[in-house]
């Protein structure tokens, strides 16, 4: 037996979610100089960048808050915290992809940023609006440094010792940070947030007057400036009872997206569609002349209200079929388009040329003109294959567009829709009010659908009653797609006086669990289709499944040494292990498990051999033989699997053999805990 193979370690998991990591490698890898053994020196650094190193840096214009440097060290915070399974609090466990996760939505942002990163397609999130009369729930010490907190009162215990508080507690306009703290709150979360997101994914976030001037200030900061889209107004139609003498009828959502540079519509469906084309079916069977039929469409469009982008759509074929003129000019801006002779049909004489030019080029116009079947129309237009041409050679020809090819229509800066959230919520829960102003599903429906991906991941860590759940399963029960959803909620505790708690929700996360259920089922009963994934795994922020020993080895005392004490705290099950691995090292929280028996030993399979882990104290032979016929991507023992070196050795043998590993592939790829 060799050396090298005598030498191998087991390395353990860091057991311990460290956001920075992903940005130390990144400089290590363009700068490996300026950094070494896990530090970094900044002026070596420097050095490699003196010629673009900005000395000034910190007289450029910069949006600042009491707590702003504490808000940002706090996103890069490494957290022990790990994520428990609840099943019995699950639906559909071992099928589902779906998860509805409960804690402090920064802590579990940061769990998530190893399985997740770069993956999740789409972001939603309602944030507290910070009004002040209902303000927000955070956690207290996350928001201050050290040095501020000693200047805060009501920090020290009457032995002047500094109190840490980790209790949640309300923001108040009382407070003299009100607004500092709703920022030191939003900015961490969304610096975690952005690095989520795929790179052509996008952020939606709802907010009101009170803190839309802020929070614009921290997206551009953290998601940069060129990389916001628009601000939508929600026209809600209803007036708020709070507002000021004027009826406040709006919301906002901000709208960014992680690269600018990636090409993309957000669409949105055009409304009515079906109505119109019954409408259309009824004059038809009324024999009407396209003229009358003409007339009649375009009553029946001022009645309904409809916008420019359906209106447009107002003149028939001789198959009643309802099509538009599009303009053929080119558009504004610096450049112009081509310029060249179209002929009239008619008069063969030239037509008018747009003052900037044609929006096509000329062998794109005659792919679409047809002067070989000319139509004359009521009007004395003429249609010739794709192209309208006036009754004469005065007006500029149009392109024709037939409303049934284009459903859809650019997602619109402003949307009127009624805020009927709270009666969705109401009519799922048997009439019962439970949750106060959710948001709209059909207005989740919209954003979603805007970016035309049925298969992304959709977040919200501001889940709240689980609207953007319900409308990502009514969604896909729509239109065929497969889009899956990771709710995130902190469970705040409901009103002892509420109807909620009287009802036995003791907290928010328990009323968003119970709405995925029914509307899940609810969906399935409308709809008649059985493959839906309504389901979702639960998942409960905690303290670490390990000891204090594990990440601190040194201060084992020797009476620890004599009672052999275990890494792993008494009261986790295998099932938490391993889902504390699956967070570590960033595997997919969503795929399907497997559980195979050896002997007295269970091995844990994690989708197609992603990982592999036993964590029984005595591992045969046989069982690692079995898992290394997997042929695993990771595999993980507990760390009293193993009392002694040939028992490591003759483990390492057994997985190189059968998986064809070298050293080095069998030291990354195994590690104990």
């Amino acid at each position: 037996m060799s050396k090298e193979t005598t030498d191998i370690k087991i390395e353990k998991l860091g057991m311990e979610a460290k956001p920075y990591d992903k940005v130390l490698a990144k400089v290590a890898e363009l700068c490996p100089a300026a950094v070494q053994n896990g530090k970094v020196d900044f002026e070596r650094l420097k050095a490699e960048l003196a010629d673009v190193v900005d000395e000034n840096a910190r007289e450029t214009y910069e949006f600042k808050w009491v707590g702003k440097n504490a808000a940002m060290v706090e996103a890069n915070k490494p957290i022990r915290k790990t994520l428990r399974p609840c099943k019995e609090e699950s639906k559909n466990w071992d099928a589902t992809e779906n998860l509805y996760i409960e804690g402090d939505n920064l802590e579990v942002l940061k769990l998530l940023e190893e399985g997740y990163l770069g993956k999740i397609k789409m972001i939603y999130i309602d944030p507290p609006y910070n009004t002040g009369s209902d303000s927000f729930v955070y956690r207290d010490n996350y928001l201050q440094s050290e040095e501020e907190m000693s200047e805060s009162i009501g920090l020290f215990d009457e032995d002047n010792n500094r109190l840490l508080s980790t209790q949640l507690v309300r923001n108040t306009e009382t407070n003299g940070r009100f607004h500092s703290r709703w920022c030191s709150m939003m900015y961490p979360c969304l610096k975690l947030a952005r690095d989520l997101l795929t790179d052509d994914g996008v952020i939606f976030i709802s907010i009101d007057d009170n803190e839309v001037a802020n929070l614009k200030k921290i997206c551009d900061e953290v998601f940069g400036e060129d990389n916001f889209v628009d601000c939508i107004i929600w026209n809600k139609r209803v007036p708020k009872n709070d507002n000021k003498g004027i009826g406040n009828i709006h919301e906002y959502i901000l709208v960014y997206v992680k690269e600018h540079s990636y090409q993309r519509q957000f669409l949105m469906p055009k409304d009515g569609l079906n109505e119109i084309f019954e409408f259309i079916d009824g004059i038809k069977k009324k024999k009407l002349s396209i003229e009358e039929a003409e007339i009649e469409l375009k009553k029946f469009y001022n009645k309904k209200g409809y916008d420019r982008g359906i209106t447009l759509y107002n003149n028939l074929d001789d198959n009643y079929e309802p099509w538009g003129k599009i303009n053929m000019s080119w558009p504004n801006g610096e450049t112009f388009g081509p310029r060249y002779d179209v002929i009239h049909p008619i008069t063969q004489k030239i037509t008018k040329i747009p003052d900037r030019g044609w929006r096509w080029n000329q062998v794109t116009f005659n792919e679409q003109v047809n002067y070989n079947n000319v139509q004359k129309r009521y009007d004395g237009s003429l249609v010739c294959g794709n192209i309208w041409f006036a009754k004469d050679e005065n007006t500029q020809p149009s392109s024709i567009k037939y409303l049934k090819d284009v459903s859809s229509m650019l997602l619109r800066s402003i949307i009127s829709l009624k805020s009927d959230g709270g009666v969705e919520v109401e009519n799922i829960f048997d009439g019962k009010s439970y949750f106060s102003y959710p948001k709209p599903t059909k207005l989740l429906k919209f954003l979603i659908n805007s970016l035309e991906d049925k298969d992304g991941i959709c977040l919200d860590f501001f889940s709240g009653s689980a609207t953007t759940a319900h409308a990502v399963m009514q969604l896909n029960a729509e239109d065929g797609g497969n889009r899956k959803f990771i709710m995130v909620q902190l469970p705040e505790e409901t009103d002892e006086k509420s109807e909620a708690y009287k009802a036995g929700y003791q907290n928010i996360c328990e009323i968003g669990k119970e709405r995925i259920r029914r509307a899940g089922d609810k969906i399935v009963q409308e709809t008649g289709k059985t493959d839906l994934d309504i389901g979702f795994r639960v998942l409960k922020v905690d303290d670490s499944n390990m000891q204090d020993v594990y990440y601190k080895p040194s201060e084992l005392k020797q009476a620890d040494l004599l009672s052999s004490i275990d890494n792993i705290k008494a009261d986790r099950t295998p099932l938490d292990l391993l889902f504390g691995v699956m967070v570590e090292w960033g595997v997919s929280l969503s795929l399907p498990l497997q559980e195979v028996k050896v002997g007295e030993n269970t091995i844990h399979i994690v989708g197609d051999n992603d990982l592999v882990a036993c964590f029984d104290k005595n591992v045969s032979t046989e069982t690692i033989t079995k898992m290394a016929e997997l042929n695993p991507t990771r595999v993980v023992f507990r760390d009293s699997c193993f009392e002694k070196d040939d028992e490591k050795i003759n483990m390492f043998e057994i997985f190189k053999t059968i998986c064809h590993w070298d050293d080095k592939q069998a030291k990354d790829n195994v590690r104990v805990m």
